[in-house]
């Protein structure tokens, strides 16, 4: 059988746009049609090419996203390894921006807020993170286990700026919340917090929780040790 012939570049960019191709298709029916058929289906069809072309376009700049998310995580990665946190961070801000600029409201995008805000809080730039943070956790509000992961960044980057009401507030939160994601961590956060606030009975209340309730807690022994003290 015979090797099919590869088509040049020069062929390929000779061939129409798919794209243009089936919207030139729809709109020449919608024009021929739209006496016969009443200005209604015309009016379909026409709405049947803006979908179609915020689907194509969609997927095309989903794929984009995609591809310059991928390069960016092995810089990453490869920087990383090598570099501190705050070179890390200097590094590649440039190539993060340019995803969440450039294509808003895609999952590759979510992505890359959600890794970018991590290399924010490992670089000490914990407004930027908080902030990064605060999106991210609407856009995965319906992912409890990605969801719960947040509110815990979130708390611990309030620590670090010293904002200990606040930092609670995100770890009541995942405690409260009807999935028991990281509540078991989440409640050992409050025992800590609340008694730096020198608020000891809801340091000993959340520490309790622990004890009755996640005796597989990786630092009951620490829980035990604390309550004890």
């Amino acid at each position: 059988m015979p090797k099919k012939r590869k088509k040049t570049r020069k062929e390929l960019l000779k061939e129409p746009d798919e794209f243009l191709t089936i919207s030139s298709k729809l709109i020449n029916l919608a024009i021929e049609y739209k006496t016969q058929l009443t200005y209604v289906l015309g009016i379909i069809l026409v709405l049947a090419v803006i979908i179609s072309g915020i689907r194509f376009f969609s997927v095309r700049a989903e794929n984009k996203a995609s591809a310059l998310l991928e390069k960016s995580l092995m810089k990453y990665n490869i920087i990383k390894a090598e570099k501190m946190p705050a070179e890390v961070y200097g590094e590649v801000t440039e190539d993060f921006q340019l995803i969440l600029d450039k294509y808003k409201g895609k999952e590759s995008a979510k992505l890359a807020r959600l890794t970018y805000a991590n290399i924010c809080y490992d670089a000490n730039k914990y407004e930027k993170a908080i902030e990064l943070y605060k999106t991210a956790q609407t856009e995965f509000e319906k992912y409890p286990m990605i969801l719960h992961q947040i509110l815990s960044n979130l708390g611990y980057a309030y620590e670090q700026l010293e904002d200990y009401v606040t930092a609670i507030s995100y770890f009541e939160k995942i405690s409260s919340a009807p999935e028991p994601i990281l509540r078991d961590e989440a409640l050992y956060h409050l025992g800590r917090l609340y008694d730096k606030l020198g608020q000891n009975e809801k340091s000993r209340e959340a520490y309790n929780k622990i004890l009755n309730d996640h005796q597989d807690f990786i630092y009951i022994d620490l829980v035990k040790e604390r309550m004890s003290g």
